[in-house]
């Protein structure tokens, strides 16, 4: 994807956590002052701040940009055709209907971010992928985890062969046994806690097609999955960002299986009508 055409305030809101005290001090800056950083200088920044010039070049650069020029591009680019953001974080006093409508917001938010960052090449990569799989594998960790049994309910309907488990140590035994025909789709918010890591190193030592369903930063997943997959998610004091990426991911992944099904055509149909048909046999 190229650079410029990269969303800036997606692409902090994903990277804050990983940030110093002083970077946030920035994003907290240019996410309530978009358009002020259009019309300034890398040294009116660092001179508002109270920080270096070069600070807010490594901060540039850590959010995934190549500098400051590059990151006022994809503002301008943004603030050009942006609406008004009208997610407020919750407070503690808030009542419950003010949180609610927060909460819908947050995940409104989540998905537009996400939409925005989505790599279409690798969106059809992945459709690709699982079209010919002899057998698509789901793997996740804790939340992350019911997730992939979430994919794992949406494509047994397409007549596929198709596989998840709850369990980490189970999960390791299932990566043991795909094939380089098969496909391994991981869903992990951080993309680098240790039983992913163990799946990780088992799936490519078996030479299995990797799809990543991950945030949208730099991790050990991103580096070494064959496709990539991104989510953006804001996390405010009461709503981790795990949570509300959560969203996006499962939207993701109904992205995958309205494609696959599409793409297969009459054999998808004749698989769901089989299983509607089964189904019916639980209905009084």
């Amino acid at each position: 994807m190229d650079q410029v055409n990269q969303h800036g305030l997606a692409r902090i809101r994903s990277n804050y956590s990983r940030l110093s005290e002083k970077e946030k001090k920035i994003a907290d800056y240019i996410l309530q002052h978009p358009k002020t950083i259009i019309h300034h200088t890398i040294n009116q920044i660092a001179d508002e701040l109270e920080v270096a010039d070069s600070t807010v070049f490594r901060f540039c650069q850590r959010v995934g940009f190549k500098g400051y020029q590059a990151l006022k591009i994809a503002l301008a680019a943004e603030m050009a055709t942006s609406v008004t953001d009208i997610h407020e974080k919750i407070q503690a006093g808030d009542d419950v209907g003010t949180v609610s409508e927060k909460v819908f917001r947050s995940n409104m938010n989540t998905l537009e971010d996400t939409l925005k960052v989505i790599d279409q090449k690798a969106l059809h990569e992945a459709v690709a992928a699982l079209i010919v799989a002899e057998k698509v594998e789901f793997f996740g960790i804790g939340g992350s985890a019911i997730v992939s049994i979430d994919a794992y309910h949406k494509f047994l309907r397409s007549g596929m062969q198709v596989h998840a488990n709850l369990d980490a140590h189970m999960q390791l035994m299932a990566a043991s046994q795909l094939r380089a025909k098969d496909v391994a789709v991981i869903i992990s918010h951080s993309g680098s806690t240790k039983d992913i890591m163990d799946i990780l190193h088992v799936l490519r030592d078996k030479n299995v097609t990797i799809i990543a369903i991950t945030n949208f930063a730099k991790s050990t997943l991103s580096k070494q999955a064959d496709i990539l997959l991104y989510t953006v998610s804001d996390e405010t004091e009461f709503r981790p960002e795990a949570l509300s990426s959560r969203i996006a991911e499962l939207t993701l992944i109904d992205a995958l299986y309205t494609n696959v099904m599409l793409a297969k055509g009459e054999s998808a149909q004749q698989a769901l009508q089989d299983m509607r048909k089964a189904i019916a046999l639980k209905r009084l």
